[in-house]
């Protein structure tokens, strides 16, 4: 029922009509089949998912799928949820209905024609605005609208330009194709098209720069989903092996105003970026180092600080990248901070680059064992973490054991006696 609230809390019986004969709640879809029956459309689209071909409570094999909504219904059971309001009964808001066959392929014929014939760039761009909308509202929807050659079409849209050699005509056509696509998702074989695709590459890189803010977070989102749906090394290489696709995607971090789903995609697509380790150091060149303790200081959710993290122990393998995180003064206290307080894997990434860190340079070691490292290294080795972390921890401790300050655990009676042994 809307609210979570049980029938017998609101002390009113629910109209047996107004039940699905499924689920027993309260409908708030209500659809009639080919057998004339009325269930709540999610609980009849279980039941069809399910490998049922016959209806629910008549068992009368069902002559085709298609769910009718019942709006007389829905009304009624929207006043009698009014008419309880007094009671704790919410009204159940009007449903989205699904996309039909019928219409997605009216819009995506509208999408794909050639502008200037008959159908205009504008006519075009709001015909893909239409299914992106559609492609919100359900994952049925998205399974819909792709099965209908959906991502291949948008492809074509988005690089058509390019692809014929000539300048962008439309931000609007090429704002809503990609927007659409990155909802849709591309397959692997999509994505190995437009990476082994230079101009491709090179188009989605100036879209990093786009004076939309929108454009510039759906091409990072892009960048990412074909680094990661690429298998071949050589095409990741095609991609990431240029500086202004760091500089670029640094510039979402980097921006002050960054919403929070620029920030979770641009952190999604360094990461991805410098998981190709050939050209990690390009983006120690363009200043990830400090952008990303910046962010990591204030900014980021549990999932993203995790990447944030990955991507700092990446960075650290390289000597470069533990000079440049060195040079910031946060770098090592964040990092000692972030040990058992954020999740099992940001333990370990922390731990990982600070066991880089501390390798470099001995003025990281003292400033790991000022900042409390060691009492934090002897708890996790005797935690539930991940034996990778702990294993850090063990090879970091023998490093600082020169850096303890005098006072800690490590030099006292109960280090001796603990069941720790990290050398």
């Amino acid at each position: 029922m809307p609210g979570n609230l049980e029938p017998l809390d609101l002390g009113i019986q629910i109209p047996y009509h107004f039940r699905c004969p499924i689920s027993l709640d309260l409908m708030s879809d209500p659809v009639t089949i080919s057998t004339g029956q009325t269930y709540d459309r999610t609980s009849i689209d279980s039941w069809i998912a399910m490998g049922n071909t016959t209806c629910p409570v008549t068992r009368v094999p069902l002559s085709d799928f298609t769910l009718i909504p019942n709006h007389t219904l829905r009304r009624l059971i929207q006043e009698w949820c009014v008419a309880n309001r007094s009671n704790g009964v919410e009204r159940i808001p009007t449903p989205k209905q699904p996309a039909d066959p019928i219409s997605v392929r009216s819009l995506l014929s509208q999408a794909s024609a050639i502008s200037g014939t008959h159908v205009s760039v504008r006519s075009r761009a709001a015909a893909i605005r239409r299914l992106r909308g559609l492609a919100r509202d359900s994952e049925k929807n998205r399974v819909l609208i792709a099965g209908h050659n959906a991502r291949e079409i948008l492809v074509r849209i988005l690089f058509a330009d390019v692809d014929a050699g000539r300048e962008t005509s439309s931000s609007e056509l090429v704002s809503e194709s990609l927007a659409l696509l990155i909802i849709l998702h591309i397959t692997e074989t999509e994505c190995e098209t437009i990476s082994s695709d230079s101009g491709r590459v090179g188009f989605m890189t100036r879209l990093l720069f786009d004076s939309s803010i929108e454009i510039r977070v759906n091409a990072a989102a892009l960048i990412e989903m074909v680094l990661t749906g690429s298998k071949s090394m050589d095409l990741k290489l095609i991609i990431s092996g240029s500086d202004s696709i760091f500089e670029g995607v640094l510039e979402l971090l980097k921006n002050p105003i960054s919403s929070r789903r620029a920030l979770k995609i641009g952190i999604k697509a360094l990461f991805a970026l410098c998981l190709v380790k050939q050209t990690r150091h390009l983006a120690i060149s363009a200043g990830a180092p400090g952008i990303l303790i910046d962010r990591l200081a204030v900014d980021f959710d549990r999932c993203d600080t995790e990447r944030g993290l990955a991507t700092v122990e990446l960075l650290c393998r390289l000597p470069e990248g533990c000079a440049a995180f060195g040079e910031h003064a946060l770098t090592v206290p964040l990092m000692v901070k972030t040990i058992l307080r954020v999740s099992d894997r940001a333990t370990e990434y922390a731990a990982g680059a600070l066991l880089a860190l501390c390798t470099a340079e001995e003025r990281c070691r003292d400033e790991a064992a000022a900042a409390g490292l060691v009492t934090q290294l002897l708890l996790l080795v005797q935690s539930d973490c991940t034996e990778r972390a702990k294993r850090k921890a063990q090879m970091l401790l023998k490093l600082l054991r020169d850096s303890w300050p005098d006072d800690s655990l490590a030099n006292s009676d109960d280090f001796g006696r603990s069941e720790v042994a990290p050398f």
